[in-house]
C-alpha cells in the first residue's frame, strides 16, 4: 500500500480543517469529521463514495470553505473513521443522522452532497426526519439507485449474466491493490476516470483509493452488488440536481436518468462529456458551482 493517504501538495491536497470531531452512529460506530470554514456561513455537508475519503473533496472544501460552512466526513471503514461490521445502507443512513445532529443546529438546513456509495447514503436515509429537517436541497454525483452491477461498464463485454458475474468478481475482489504504481494509475483511470483526465488528477483518486482497505472495499462491494435504493429515489423530497460523466463505467448515465425521472422534486440533470465516475475531482468548478447555486437559492435566500 501507497504510504501516503492522499497527495500532500497540488489543489486535491486537502486543507487543513477549522475543527475536527467525532460523533457516534446509532450502532456505537465512530465518525471522523472535519468542518472547514466560517462557523456562521451557510452549510455544506458531503458524504464520499465507496474507497474514498474526506481527501476526495479537496477541490471542494478549499474553494467552498471561503464562504461556507464545509461538513465532510468519512464514511465507516474509510479514512479514519473505524471499520464496522454493520455494512449496510441502513448504517449510511444512522450514520448521515448522526453527522447531521453532531454539526447542524435543529432545524437548520443545509446543502447535502453525495458522490457514488455518498449519493446512496443520501437515499437510503431520504424519509428519516433528521434528513428532511435539515436537508434544503440535494446534489448527487456520479451514482445509482439499483442494478449497479448489471449496469456497469468496467468490463467490456456485452450487457448479460457472464458480463455481471465478471463485473462482481472485480469490483468485489479481495487481492489487495499495492502501492500505486504507473500500472495501478492507469487501471484506476480506465475503471474510474474519463479519458483526458489530467496526470495530478488521477494521482490524487489513486493515493485516496489504495488507501482504503481491502476488507472495507470487498464489504462495501457486496452491499453495493445487492443494492436497491429506488424507494429511496422516489422518497428524496429536497430540491435535487444530478451530475454524471458521459464516460462513467461505474455508474453509467443511464443511472442518472433514471435518478431525474424518478426523484419528486428533480432539478435537472448536468452530462458532462467525456467525464469519468470521479466528477468532484474531474470537474471542480463545475461541481463546486452547482453547490454554490443550490446554497443561494434554498440556504440563503429562503432563509431570508
Amino acid at each position: 500500500m501507497s504510504r501516503l493517504t492522499h497527495v500532500t501538495t497540488g489543489p486535491y491536497a486537502p486543507p487543513v480543517p477549522v475543527r475536527e470531531l467525532t460523533v457516534v452512529s446509532a450502532d456505537g460506530a465512530r465518525l471522523h469529521v472535519e468542518v472547514h470554514g466560517p462557523e456562521d456561513a451557510p452549510a455544506v455537508v458531503l458524504a464520499h463514495g465507496w474507497t474514498c475519503s474526506t481527501a476526495f473533496w479537496a477541490a471542494q472544501t478549499r474553494e467552498l470553505a471561503v464562504d461556507h460552512r464545509v461538513i465532510a466526513y468519512d464514511q465507516r471503514g474509510h479514512g479514519r473513521s473505524p471499520a464496522s461490521p454493520a455494512c449496510t445502507t441502513r448504517a449510511l443512513a444512522d450514520d448521515l443522522e448522526a453527522v447531521l445532529a453532531g454539526t447542524l443546529t435543529p432545524g437548520e438546513r443545509a446543502v447535502i452532497v453525495g458522490h457514488s456509495m455518498g449519493g446512496m447514503t443520501v437515499m437510503a436515509a431520504s424519509a428519516r426526519p433528521r434528513f428532511r429537517e435539515h436537508a434544503a436541497a440535494v446534489l448527487l454525483c456520479s451514482t445509482g439507485s439499483s442494478r449497479l452491477i448489471a449496469e456497469a461498464l468496467v468490463v467490456p463485454m456485452r450487457a448479460g449474466a457472464v458480463r455481471t458475474w465478471l463485473t462482481t468478481r472485480v469490483l468485489a475482489s479481495r487481492a489487495p491493490l499495492g502501492p500505486v504504481t504507473p500500472l495501478a494509475k492507469r487501471i484506476l483511470k480506465y475503471a474510474t476516470m474519463g479519458a483526458g483526465s489530467a496526470p495530478h488528477m488521477v494521482e490524487a483518486c489513486a493515493r485516496i483509493v489504495h488507501a482504503c482497505p481491502r476488507a472495507v472495499r470487498h464489504a462495501w462491494a457486496r452491499v453495493l452488488a445487492q443494492l436497491d435504493l429506488d424507494d429511496g429515489v422516489r422518497e428524496l423530497r429536497a430540491p435535487t440536481a444530478v451530475v454524471t460523466g458521459t464516460s462513467d463505467r461505474l455508474t453509467p448515465p443511464v443511472q442518472a436518468r433514471a435518478l431525474v425521472a424518478a426523484l419528486p422534486h428533480p432539478l435537472g440533470l448536468t452530462e458532462l462529456p467525456g467525464m469519468g465516475h470521479m466528477t468532484p475531482v474531474e470537474a471542480p468548478e463545475l461541481v463546486n458551482g452547482k453547490i454554490r447555486e443550490l446554497v443561494s437559492v434554498y440556504v440563503i435566500k429562503e432563509g431570508s
